[in-house]
């Protein structure tokens, strides 16, 4: 119980030490984790249940987010599409992290032309701007692919993966010059082995932070996607889907539209200060308006 105590005592100390930002932001987190794992079970309606109200009806205690123009209750879709987006954002930049990092590290360890290669080839998809690189992908993907999660997570991972690789590189490039480094090399383990070994255990600070960054980003990207119609497919209750599906009606019912914003808006601010505080602990400097 004493060691219980202590324990306690001292989770208590660290986290009132953390930046205020970092802590209003992992609460934000925390929220949303619980929302998207426990909303489906307490949801009032189905996602795609008709008939929840009067279409169009605005608030009440029935709808408290109001009934969409099918007759869907606007809440209980914005829960059932928390663990969709969620799911989504954290795959698909852990998908980028993952090959971001490993061809980054590669290039950055290993130097010369292949370095010079793969950076051109990084250089000119990181010169397409976000949201036109992956209708690009998508497009080239097909009509069969399309409204695909998989598709989605690919794609993400895909505008991801150069920027994240940017980072590794250079951050491989600064400790490839340390003393531990060169004895690895003189005692003759291959690339992938320093690259496992030493590389990626000093890197992983930084690579955190690059995937904490890129993950505020996603839902975004994904919402924007699913806003043009080039995301998810109806009837299911990712939030810039819904955003799309209710923009006509914004004048006569705007909180259907008011609630899955609302919801984006405050898992990409959460994420965002999250993001920010994980940086200044780790002694790294974001900005957040980096591409």
């Amino acid at each position: 119980m004493v060691q219980a105590a202590s324990a306690a005592a001292g989770y208590r100390s660290l986290w009132r030490q953390m930046p205020l930002g970092f802590r209003i932001g992992a609460l934000m987190l925390l929220a949303h984790l619980i929302l998207a794992v426990t909303g489906p079970f307490w949801a009032p309606y189905g996602y795609s249940q008709m008939g929840t109200g009067i279409p169009l009806s605005g608030i009440s205690w029935r709808n408290p987010l109001g009934v969409d123009q099918l007759g869907r209750d606007v809440f209980s879709r914005v829960v059932h599409g928390s663990p969709i987006v969620i799911a989504l954002s954290l795959s698909a930049t852990f998908l980028g992290l993952v090959v971001g990092a490993a061809i980054g590290l590669f290039s950055g360890y290993v130097g010369g032309w292949v370095d010079l290669v793969i950076q051109r080839l990084f250089e000119a998809l990181i010169s397409i701007p976000f949201l036109v690189l992956a209708l690009i992908a998508i497009s080239a993907a097909g009509v069969e692919a399309s409204g695909s999660p998989v598709l989605v997570v690919l794609v993400v991972a895909l505008v991801y993966a150069p920027r994240i690789a940017r980072i590794a590189r250079a951050t491989a490039i600064d400790i490839a010059t340390r003393d531990h480094v060169t004895v690895a090399r003189l005692r003759g383990e291959t690339a992938w082995s320093v690259m496992r070994r030493e590389l990626l255990p000093n890197a992983s600070g930084v690579l955190l932070v690059e995937f904490a960054l890129r993950a505020g980003y996603a839902p975004v990207l994904i919402g924007s996607l699913g806003f043009l119609g080039f995301g998810m497919m109806p009837p299911t209750p990712e939030w810039g889907l819904m955003i799309s599906e209710n923009r006509a009606m914004l004048l006569v019912s705007p909180v259907t539209v008011l609630g899955p914003g609302l919801a984006l808006a405050s898992l990409v601010v959460g994420l965002n200060m999250f993001t920010e505080g994980l940086a200044r602990v780790l002694g790294r400097t974001v900005r957040l308006g980096s591409q």
